[in-house]
């Protein structure tokens, strides 16, 4: 059975308003020496690495299709938004990262490295 995963929970701002958005809902920022794209689609904050698995396509400069998945400005390869998984078929993942809406705040989290080899 796996370990449950442990997070470290980086503060990103104070709101969803303050995010700085483009015009595609996306905005790409650094935490925790990471390079993350910021995706807000149907109201909800997703987080996932910054280029797309396949050949380095900014995803912040991509859009969100109707059905949550973020696609690379380069060749159109769909990632979800939930998971990861790419949904255009070619066999690539994207690292995603969980986001939270607090009170005090929009935190990320970063997965905590545990035991010898970090996992």
């Amino acid at each position: 059975m796996p370990a449950e995963k442990k997070y470290h929970w980086h503060k990103i701002a104070e709101s969803k308003a303050m995010l700085q958005l483009g015009t595609g809902g996306t905005a790409e920022i650094q935490v925790d020496g990471k390079n993350i794209c910021l995706i807000v689609h149907n109201d909800w904050i997703y987080g996932c690495a910054a280029k797309c698995p396949h050949a380095g396509g900014r995803l912040a400069d991509g859009y969100t299709d109707a059905l949550g998945n973020i696609v690379c400005p380069l060749h159109r390869y769909k990632f979800s938004l939930h998971n990861g998984r790419n949904s255009s078929g070619e066999g690539y993942f994207l690292k995603t990262y969980p986001v939270q809406e607090r009170e005090d705040g929009i935190y990320l989290g970063i997965e905590e490295k545990t035991g010898f080899f970090g996992g």
